[in-house]
């Protein structure tokens, strides 16, 4: 398996968690709402439950997110070898490991830490198109591409 395959999988792994831990909570949420419905009526019901759906709100936010990250991440062809920066690219980068595909929190894999970058970020965006041994300065940062897979 290929440094990508891993880095994807384990994205989609970690993305399908968050998916399910968003849709147990606004589950929970939602039992928790009937529930309350049920029992007294006045200001301090109201208010509890004008709290849940405000959280709700959030979570349903958060698992929408989540489901986007996940398709951009399933549509990409880990299998297609670039010499250029395209989405699905694993770039080297002074001594930061770049993957190019959306924003997600840093993974290990094989004892190296990953770093998951949207094409849109301020260095996404100066990478897209870029090749080996290209130099892009990013808020006064210059940053070496060493290599692109």
């Amino acid at each position: 398996m290929t440094i990508k395959q891993k880095i994807k999988q384990q994205h989609l792994l970690l993305l399908q968690d968050k998916i399910d831990v968003y849709q147990d909570m606004i589950s929970g949420l939602s039992d928790d709402a009937q529930n309350d419905a049920k029992g007294s009526a006045g200001d301090k019901h109201e208010t509890a439950l004008s709290m849940m759906h405000l959280e709700q709100e959030k979570l349903t936010n958060k698992l929408k997110e989540s489901i986007v990250f996940k398709e951009i991440i399933e549509k990409i062809d880990v299998s297609k070898n670039v010499s250029t920066v395209t989405l699905g690219s694993y770039v080297k980068v002074n001594s930061m490991q770049l993957f190019v595909s959306a924003a997600l929190p840093k993974i290990t894999i094989d004892g190296v830490t990953i770093l998951s970058i949207s094409p849109q970020s301020p260095l996404g965006s100066e990478l897209m198109g870029k090749k080996p041994l290209d130099v892009i300065v990013v808020n006064g940062n210059s940053f070496t591409i060493h290599e692109v897979l």
